[in-house]
């Protein structure tokens, strides 16, 4: 699979001669994706008084209430319940040890629609998501009990509400829902959830565009895992092709033993038949621990991958037509 993905990259850089060598300007919205609002938005969410957004907390609905009011501030029509933007599933706990009986709470989704302006298209839906929980507080460390995810995945809702300030500029074709989500790091409980209730029929959602960590590692490229197995890897390596001054190249999973196909909140759409991808930078020797914090974060790097993210979601979003799997790998996801 790596061989077909390379041989992608090898044929469109071939076709584009010119290109690569371009210099191009900022297109409408895609200058709203900056260094210094990705680091604004990371620096909320992966702050210490936000306590480590476990599900469910205080904090994680601090972080849920922060991103409802940036979709109101863009402008984009609620998506949640009573025409909120939070959406809330029910968790269930025991209510105390050795007690008798389960209580109920509320966890949050925060959900914003961008309205498409093709009277057809609009009626089709893209989802770029993102996880806004992470694991909470430990006593664990001497130094610092607060475990920030700033990384996984302050960094991929940064990236979701970088988006959204860009596609509020400029609106394509087909409608965008921007999601975060909680509860990933206890099972994709928050993205389980959206998945068979959305605000929209399932059929209706076009793809699924997952970023969950891509603000780390490596400046020139990011992983794009599950890129083999609909049209949208050649979509995004076309993309990253057209779009040389970003100086970011897309890579397939080169973890495969690892299964993170199956790992973030995109599986619960392509196993629902949505032909999804997830934008990944890999672990570190920060992955789960207190020590992902804001300063670690590269926001230059990670403007430039949403940059390229914008450009992809434009393409699919301005298409005549949707994407569409590989046979194989629908068979293997979504039927079995």
């Amino acid at each position: 699979m790596f061989r077909f993905v390379f041989q992608i990259i090898v044929t469109v850089l071939i076709a584009t001669p010119s290109v690569a060598c371009a210099q191009r300007a900022p297109m409408r919205g895609e200058g709203a994706i900056t260094e210094a609002l990705i680091m604004r938005h990371i620096n909320v969410i992966a702050d210490d008084s936000m306590l480590g957004r476990n599900t469910p907390s205080k904090g994680l609905d601090m972080t849920a209430g922060y991103i409802a009011s940036q979709f109101k501030r863009l402008g984009l029509k609620p998506g949640g319940d009573a025409n909120t933007y939070i959406q809330r599933y029910p968790l269930t706990k025991v209510v105390s040890p050795g007690a008798r009986g389960t209580a109920a709470e509320s966890a949050p989704n925060s959900v914003g629609i961008l309205l498409g302006t093709d009277p057809v298209l609009r009626d089709e839906y893209i989802v770029v998501s993102a996880h806004m929980d992470h694991v909470g507080t430990s006593g664990t460390s001497p130094k610092d009990s607060i475990w920030n995810g700033a990384d996984d995945d302050a960094s991929g809702t940064a990236g979701v509400l970088a988006l959204a300030e860009a596609f509020s500029q400029a609106p394509p074709r087909r409608s965008i829902i921007f999601l975060t989500v909680s509860g990933e790091e206890h099972g994709l409980w928050g993205s389980s959830w959206f998945a068979s209730n959305p605000p929209v029929s399932i059929k209706k959602i076009v793809a699924n565009f997952n970023l969950d960590m891509i603000g780390r590692n490596w400046k020139d490229s990011i992983v794009v895992v599950g890129i083999e197995h609909s049209d949208l890897g050649k979509t995004i390596m076309k993309v990253s092709a057209l779009h040389p001054e970003l100086g970011i190249t897309p890579m397939p999973d080169p973890w495969p033993q690892e299964n993170f196909f199956g790992r973030s909140d995109h599986y619960n759409f392509a196993r629902r038949g949505v032909p999804a991808v997830f934008f990944f930078n890999g672990v570190h020797e920060d992955y789960h621990r207190p020590s992902d914090s804001p300063d670690k974060i590269d926001a230059e790097k990670e403007s430039r991958v949403v940059r390229l993210i914008f450009h992809v979601m434009t393409a699919v979003a301005n298409a005549n037509a949707r994407p569409e799997w590989n046979p194989e790998s629908y068979r293997k996801i979504v039927r079995d």
